[in-house]
C-alpha cells in the first residue's frame, strides 16, 4: 500500500470517528479475536467520553462464557456476534444518559495467527439499536495478509458499521477490499416488536423521552402502574426532584407484574400516551422487583410511598427471613440507589418514614419527604373506582 493511500485511510478513519463522536449515540462495545485497532481510534480522538460508555474484550473461553452466561456452540459465529451485540445494547441502556440513543456492538473473529488454521479467516460483527439489528460476516482470502493487516481491515469495517448504526455518513474505505467477501443482513423492528422483545425479556427497558432541556445523568424514578396517571404522581415527582437536587425525573412502568399477567403492547402504548400529553419521560421495564430495578438503574433515586417502604423492610416478603431481606437491600444500596419516601395511608392510617423501624444498616438509603411538602391520599385505584373502571 502506498504512503498516499495510507494517509488517505487515516484521514477517513479520523473523519468517521469525529462524526460518531458528534452524533447523539452512546455505545458499548464487546470485541473478541480482532478489530483491536478500533478502540485506539475511538479513544484517540477528542470526544470519546461522549460516545464510548464501556468496552470489553472477552478473549478467553471462560471470559466469553461468563459474558454470554452460556457455552456457545461456536465462539466465532453469527449467533455469538448477535448475542454480544444484544448484551452490549442492554448494558448501554443502563449506562447511558436518559433519552440518549444507544448502540450495542458485538464482534468475534478468527483471523490469521501464529499457526496455520484449517478453517477460513473470518469474522462476524453485529450492531443493535432500538429499531434494528445488523449482522455481517466477512471472509478473507486465506494466506494473502498478515494478522495485523486483517486486524486493520476488520477494525475499518467495524468502524463503518458503527458509523452506520449512529446514522453518520462519514465512513472509512477498507484496505484490500478485493481480498475479502462480505455477507450482510439486517432486521428492523417497529415499536410493537420492540415492546414484545421487552415483555419477553430480550431487552431490559425502553425510554420514552418526552421531557426536554434536562441533562442530568442520575435518574429520579417514580415506579407505578399509572392506571391512570394523576396529579398526585406529578406533584410527588416534582417534590422528590426538588429534594434530590440534580437529577433526571423519570416515571417507570413495569410491563411484567409479580402476581398478574404482563401488560399487552396496546395497554403499554395507551399508558405511554398519558406521559406524552404532559411532557414527562417514562421508562417501560420488565422488572417488578426493586432489587432488580436497582440493577437496571444503578445510582438512581426511587420515589415510593410509605406503603411500599413498609413492605420493602418487612421480612414477610423475603420468605420470613430477616437476613435475606437485609442481604437483598444491602445489594440495592451497593448499586448506589436510594429510596425517597412519601407519606401514605397504611392500613387506614397516614404514615411517614419515621413511623417505621428501618434497620440501622439501611437508614442512609432512605430519605423522607416531609408531609408538609407532599400529602395526597388519592390513588389510581380510587380514581378507577370513581370513574367506574
Amino acid at each position: 500500500m502506498t504512503l498516499d493511500k495510507m494517509t488517505e485511510g487515516c484521514v477517513r478513519v479520523r473523519a468517521a470517528v469525529e462524526a460518531i463522536h458528534s452524533s447523539p449515540y452512546q455505545a458499548v462495545i464487546y470485541l473478541a479475536g480482532g478489530a483491536s485497532q478500533l478502540l485506539g481510534w475511538l479513544l484517540s480522538v477528542p470526544g470519546a467520553s461522549t460516545t464510548l460508555l464501556e468496552a470489553l474484550v472477552p478473549y478467553s473461553r471462560i471470559s466469553m462464557i461468563q459474558l454470554l452466561s452460556k457455552i456457545p456452540s461456536q465462539f466465532c459465529s453469527q449467533q455469538t456476534a448477535e448475542d454480544m451485540a444484544l448484551l452490549a445494547y442492554n448494558r448501554a441502556l443502563k449506562l447511558s444518559k436518559p433519552g440518549s440513543p444507544v448502540v450495542g456492538v458485538g464482534f468475534t473473529g478468527s483471523l490469521a495467527t501464529v499457526r496455520s488454521k484449517l478453517g477460513d479467516h473470518r469474522f462476524y460483527m453485529s450492531t443493535r439499536t432500538a429499531d434494528r439489528l445488523s449482522i455481517s460476516k466477512v471472509t478473507f482470502t486465506k494466506g494473502l495478509h498478515t494478522r495485523e493487516e486483517e486486524d486493520r481491515v476488520s477494525s475499518q469495517l467495524l468502524l463503518k458499521a458503527i458509523a452506520k448504526a449512529c446514522k453518520v455518513t462519514a465512513t472509512p474505505v477498507p484496505d484490500f477490499s478485493e481480498s475479502f467477501v462480505t455477507e450482510e443482513c439486517e432486521k428492523q423492528f417497529n415499536e410493537d416488536q420492540e415492546l414484545e422483545q421487552l415483555i419477553n425479556g430480550q431487552i431490559d427497558f425502553k425510554i420514552y423521552s418526552f421531557s426536554s432541556g434536562i441533562s442530568a445523568e442520575r435518574k429520579i424514578i417514580l415506579p407505578g402502574s399509572f392506571n391512570p396517571l394523576h396529579e398526585g404522581h406529578l406533584k410527588l415527582m416534582e417534590v422528590a426532584t426538588r429534594i434530590c437536587g440534580d437529577g433526571y425525573p423519570c416515571f417507570e412502568l413495569s410491563a411484567v407484574n409479580a402476581d398478574k399477567p404482563p401488560l399487552s403492547v396496546s395497554q403499554i402504548k395507551d399508558r405511554v400516551k398519558q406521559f406524552e400529553r404532559v411532557g414527562k419521560t417514562v421508562i417501560i421495564s420488565n422488572q417488578p422487583y426493586f432489587y432488580k430495578k436497582a440493577e437496571l438503574f444503578p445510582g438512581s433515586a426511587f420515589v415510593i410511598g410509605a406503603d411500599t417502604a413498609v413492605r420493602l423492610i418487612n421480612p414477610k416478603y423475603y420468605d420470613g427471613d430477616y437476613n435475606k431481606m437485609l442481604k437483598i437491600l444491602v445489594g440495592c444500596k451497593e448499586t448506589g440507589c436510594t429510596f425517597v419516601v412519601a407519606g401514605r395511608n397504611v392500613d387506614g392510617v397516614f404514615k411517614v418514614l419515621d413511623d417505621f423501624d428501618v434497620p440501622e444498616e439501611l437508614k442512609d438509603m432512605f430519605i423522607s419527604i416531609p408531609p408538609e411538602q407532599f400529602r395526597m391520599d388519592i390513588s389510581s385505584t380510587e380514581l378507577r373506582k370513581r370513574s367506574g373502571m
